[in-house]
């Protein structure tokens, strides 16, 4: 998770900082004009204010990656993570360790690792040094011999956890260091349709205020639990009947505003992206060709914005 200290050279040389402050489009009728990372199977990389393409991976088909407050963008493709600079530079690079494994999804931890999700015949979390050594190393405990369908994601919470969604177990679960579940939140429960419902969680956060926000993949919705597991806030394609923005959401975002930005993955729908308001209202949207894996707010109308991405 990006570090939320104020990074002022950063900021002034990148406009990306990850401070908490109030959206400038909070409060104003100003139009919302934001400038994003995405990371999705047709393009990786940075979209301006105008919606045109400013920096480019230079290889599409990631399955996560961040805007870091050095400026460097950290990649995670399917057998390899790249931290790499604005000229395209490696600065860091790890290569997943078996044929039929596969890299789910990155994240850079405050203390300086790379959080590695690897999947396959031994699935498990890695954080893994500077220096690309495994300094930790944590056994997950899947539904299916899939490494694809296993999970994609896991994000290291304020307690010194691992938060991780299990696609086909409908759960989200959380893991302590030494590999125990300690906690489950489920995703089929029946005020959310059941498992006919096809809730699968593809990402999950911990909230400063100890909810979990999840993205369920096919069941489209996206949902906020508190720390019971009770649905305290829900918005799907019901909610925008004649829109239907949602198409198998995978990465988001979680603003200082409160409002959530939510990526589709799925091309059937015009709005690959959209921020959604607590009220259920649409406030920006991103029609443009690019599907996501993983969306980050970076600027909002020419200033740099703090939003958590949903990690």
């Amino acid at each position: 998770m990006p570090n939320r200290y104020l990074f002022h050279r950063a900021a002034l040389l990148l406009a990306v900082c990850f401070h908490w402050v109030s959206s400038p489009a909070a409060h104003s009728d100003e139009p919302i004009r934001h400038s994003f990372f995405i990371a999705g199977p047709t393009f990786t990389g940075i979209i301006d204010e105008d919606d045109k393409e400013i920096w480019n991976a230079g290889r599409p088909a990631a399955r996560d990656g961040f805007v870091l407050a050095n400026g460097n963008v950290l990649i995670a493709w399917g057998d390899e993570v790249r931290e790499l600079t604005r000229e395209n530079k490696t600065v860091f690079h790890y290569v997943k360790s078996a044929e039929n494994s596969e890299i789910g999804t990155v994240e850079r931890l405050d203390n300086g690792h790379t959080l590695i999700t690897e999947l396959g015949g031994k699935p498990r979390l890695l954080e893994v040094a500077s220096d690309g050594k495994i300094a930790v190393e944590v056994p997950l405990q899947p539904e299916t011999d899939n490494a694809h369908m296993q999970t994609r994601m896991a994000r290291k919470i304020a307690n010194g956890n691992y938060l991780v969604p299990h696609l086909l177990a409908f759960k989200v679960k959380e893991y302590s260091p030494d590999g125990q579940i300690v906690k489950e939140f489920p995703t089929d429960a029946p005020e959310l349709g059941g498992r006919a419902a096809e809730n699968w969680p593809f990402t999950a956060i911990r909230l400063e205020n100890g909810h979990t926000v999840i993205n369920l993949t096919h069941g489209n919705k996206t949902i906020e639990v508190d720390a019971d597991g009770k649905v305290v806030w829900m918005i799907g394609n019901s909610d925008f009947p004649d829109v239907k923005p949602f198409a198998d959401p995978c990465g988001g975002q979680r603003l200082p505003n409160g409002n959530t930005v939510i990526a589709s993955y799925a091309s059937q729908q015009a709005i690959k992206v959209f921020e959604v308001n607590p009220e259920k209202k649409i406030v920006w949207k991103y029609t443009g060709p690019h599907r996501a894996h993983e969306i980050q707010i970076l600027t909002t109308n020419g200033k740099p914005i703090a939003g958590k991405p949903l990690k």
